[in-house]
């Protein structure tokens, strides 16, 4: 069986996914595209020799009856539109981060799909399926070092264009770490405060950079993340887990070690998509496998709103200095069922 899969949005990311689906991944089939620019999308077809159809909007490609589901990554205040439209014409939908611009949004996805009964939605927090974090998880959850007690991280840039604001620290940047925190030790965050050391000479006058992030989670796991976009020598993901017993890394990312020049040394990634190419193909290839089966096995809907209040919180904590606490309520039982389906309960 081939999933039939139409592509709503046709920018960087949305033909970095019609490519990888296309002729790497198995299983699927784009069969219609659109984009605003519709001279965009006619020249993706094209260019990636595409048996598709061309629609003039979002809207009538999910009601196609030729398309089985959705792959959403449109520009980010569109998304709420299109996984909600997805949701009532009840097909599957992977959506690109962020599932809304706001946790409202977020929870009005969340409402509408418990509505419908059956999950249909993933977003696209790809660090879950990189295969160094995923060793790490379950080096977590072997016990091998004991239950976590504190997480030291490092989310790193060598640099970023003018238009990056101060809010993109955490909302573009730091997203990624709020998801996959969570998800490397199966707990949720109870408040966050934001602090500010010293400031590099290398950002722009406008951006306060380095930050400092500290979390804290339900079971009294404690969190410093920095988050440093100018940091000039590559692009540095680093994630440490101390337990009880021991002390569990994040695996840096394979490369050659040279001898050379009387020198020990081993390259540093400087492009985040080579960094995480990888994780990507993983990641759409699950959701055209859980989707023909039914199943939603990837970060939900519900992992979407929780990111959005986090980053909410985040935001405030960055402008008052202040303890922020980070209020989710509990997860809904539809839900658990997902996860227990899934087997990650």
């Amino acid at each position: 069986m081939v999933l039939k899969i139409g592509v709503i949005g046709t920018g960087a990311i949305g033909q970095d996914h019609i490519r990888r689906i296309t002729n790497t991944l198995s299983g699927g089939k784009i069969v219609a595209v659109t984009d605003v620019n519709q001279e965009q999308a006619k020249a993706v077809v094209k260019n990636q020799n595409l048996d598709a159809v061309i629609y003039d909007d979002g809207h009538e490609l999910i009601k196609s009856e030729d398309v089985d589901a959705v792959v959403v990554t449109s520009w980010g205040p569109t998304h709420e539109e299109f996984v909600l439209a997805a949701i009532q014409a009840g097909k599957p939908v992977f959506c690109e981060k962020p599932l809304a611009t706001t946790a409202e949004g977020c929870k009005r996805i969340v409402d509408a799909e418990i509505t419908h009964g059956k999950p249909l939605v993933q977003v696209g927090y790809m660090r879950r399926y990189d295969t160094g974090y995923r060793a790490l998880k379950k080096v977590i959850e072997s016990g091998q070092i004991g239950e976590a007690l504190m997480v030291h991280c490092a989310h790193r840039n060598p640099t970023v264009p003018d238009t990056y604001t101060g809010d993109m620290s955490i909302v573009d940047t730091f997203i990624h770490e709020i998801d996959v925190l969570r998800w490397l030790l199966n707990d949720d965050y109870v408040s966050v405060q934001i602090v500010a050391p010293r400031k590099t000479s290398k950002a722009l006058e406008h951006l306060q950079d380095p930050i400092m992030v500290l979390l804290e989670t339900k079971q009294g796991v404690r969190i410093d993340a920095e988050v440093f976009v100018n940091c000039q020598y590559g692009y540095d993901i680093q994630c440490q887990v101390v337990g009880e017993t021991g002390i569990a890394n994040l695996p840096e990312p394979s490369s050659v070690v040279l001898r050379s020049e009387a020198k020990k040394s081993t390259e540093i990634l400087v492009d985040w998509k080579d960094r995480f190419i990888d994780s990507y193909d993983t990641e759409l290839q699950d959701w055209i496998n859980s989707t023909l089966k039914g199943e939603v096995n990837g970060p939900t809907a519900w992992d979407g709103y929780v990111a959005a209040v986090t980053s909410d919180a985040c935001l405030e904590a960055k402008k008052s200095g202040n303890i922020v606490p980070i209020s989710l309520g509990e997860r809904p039982d539809f839900y658990y069922k997902t996860l227990t389906a899934a087997g990650k309960l």
